[in-house]
């Protein structure tokens, strides 16, 4: 015990002052970093699409079946559930990668909160085109250009869906959680 305490008051408690220190450069602002700039970063967006898309990837199959090659949708109410699931994770990674964000006093989550969940449109419009090497035999280029361009209209518009919904959670999250701070 006596080793522990030694270790403690050794080692972490002036490790502790050395980098809440002003001589450490905790304090010192950088002078290539331009404030009015918020850069959205990319690998964490791109990390963050990835769960929702895991979400709905087995039912993206059958959709994707029922619509280009003509075969019939029956599970709707397992749609239903996927749907709840997709709203939910999106939520959730949102959040998380906000908060993380304001644990580091980086208060400009917005867009990040948006893009986070909305990047995992660019995972359907990627499975879309393995979908039309693997699956689909359309020989001529007026059926590739209206598949890929119906598939990017749908893959913007589930974009616009799953950053709304990730936006809003986060927006719901950071107003709990900072609502009560009064500012006189």
């Amino acid at each position: 015990m006596f080793a522990l305490l030694v270790l403690w008051f050794g080692i972490s408690v002036p490790l502790v002052f050395l980098g809440s220190s002003e001589l450490a450069g905790a304090h010192e602002p950088d002078p290539q970093a331009d404030p009015s700039s918020a850069e959205i970063p990319v690998f964490s967006c791109l990390i963050g699409g990835v769960l929702p898309f895991a979400g709905i990837f087995t039912e993206l199959f059958f959709i994707m079946s029922s619509i280009w090659q003509h075969q019939f949708y029956y599970l709707f109410g397992f749609l239903m559930l996927v749907v709840v699931i997709l709203a939910v994770t999106c939520a959730e990674i949102s959040i998380t990668l906000a908060y993380f964000q304001l644990t580091n006093e980086d208060y400009n989550w917005w867009w990040r909160s948006f893009f986070t969940s909305a990047t995992s449109a660019l995972y359907i419009f990627l499975y879309s085109v393995m979908y039309y090497f693997t699956r689909m035999q359309i020989g001529h280029y007026v059926g590739a250009l209206l598949y890929f361009g119906y598939m990017f209209v749908i893959s913007y518009t589930f974009a616009l869906l799953s950053g709304a919904i990730g936006f809003s959670a986060t927006f719901l999250f950071v107003r709990t959680i900072y609502g009560s701070i009064k500012i006189d």
